[in-house]
């Protein structure tokens, strides 16, 4: 079983926190808060992604590059964390 349907309703239940981070940025811009607290907002959503994707991250490397089945396995895991760390870091 993959870790994201093993942890499946931890990971959800951060994306929804997230969702509803990001959905208090849209009321507070709505209700034209201040700058400051628009900001704060933004970096709390940018922590809390932040911490999922590591979550995430650091279940691949031990599901799929650690515990590989194979070198050609382990080869491509580490291939699809490279590509998405060239992309994280842009």
């Amino acid at each position: 079983m993959s870790h994201t349907l093993r942890d499946q309703k931890k990971l959800l239940s951060r994306v929804r926190r997230l969702k509803g981070q990001i959905e208090a940025v849209e009321r507070a811009l709505e209700a034209e808060r201040p700058c400051g607290e628009v900001l704060q907002l933004l970096a709390s959503i940018r922590g809390a992604l932040n911490g999922l994707t590591g979550e995430v991250l650091e279940d691949h490397l031990h599901e799929h590059v650690l515990q590989a089945e194979s070198e050609a396995a382990r080869s491509e895991a580490v291939a699809e964390i490279a590509e998405v760390l060239r992309t994280y870091i842009r």
